[in-house]
């Protein structure tokens, strides 16, 4: 069997806005699969597929799965709506409308960019707004090689957890090119010790390194 085989299974479309700023609208990880997984039944025309059936193309379980249909509901991104067929029979539908008006507003207040000379609209359609797939790209130019999961999640944790400014954590990395250490853990260290020294913003950042040269 060869990719061309697998083909006949289909495609499933998804907006490239969601893919690259679903963190920003507070979205998990799973909680993303399960969209993916509503949006691949959908677009196959079955718009109520089961708990059952949703855990067999993920690794959740059944119960995961009713959990995270809870939770996106109660983040009103998804709702349960009835609609009513040709024969007039009734039947639930899950509704993925609303998170995608809130990706829009997400898109249209972050993501649109205005042009003062002809006032003409235009919307980036790359994906490096993502700060983390921007840091994780620099990173990986720099060591030379691609990075682990692991890894990903650190600088994950660093944007999210820590609010590191993504420009800190790229001079932390200009820091340990410079000392030839290819390593997170460095940068991690050297982002410590900025903590430490209450360096909040690039500029106090800058201002230490000059002192301490």
């Amino acid at each position: 069997m060869h990719y061309n085989d697998f083909r006949k299974l289909g495609f499933t479309t998804l907006p490239n806005g969601l893919i690259a700023y679903y963190p920003q609208l507070k979205i998990s990880d799973a909680e993303l699969i399960l969209i993916i997984q509503l949006e691949a039944f959908a677009q196959r025309g079955e718009n109520f597929p089961t708990n059952e059936q949703i855990a067999a193309n993920t690794n959740l379980s059944t119960g995961e799965v009713a959990s995270i249909i809870q939770q996106l509901i109660d983040q009103n991104y998804l709702s349960i709506d009835q609609l009513t067929d040709k024969q007039g029979r009734i039947g639930n539908f899950y509704n993925l409308d609303a998170l995608y008006q809130k990706l829009d507003h997400f898109l249209s207040t972050n993501v649109m960019i205005k042009s003062h000379q002809d006032q003409t609209e235009r919307v980036s359609d790359s994906l490096d707004n993502n700060p983390l797939n921007t840091l994780a790209r620099q990173f990986e130019i720099e060591f030379g090689r691609y990075l682990s999961p692991i890894e990903r999640e650190e600088i994950s944790a660093w944007l999210n957890v820590d609010h590191y400014d993504p420009e800190i954590i790229k001079l932390a990395l200009r820091e340990a090119v410079l000392s030839q250490a290819y390593s997170l853990k460095y940068v991690d260290r050297i982002l410590l010790n900025w903590q430490r020294h209450n360096l909040k913003t690039v500029s106090q950042v800058q201002k230490f390194l000059q002192r301490n040269r």
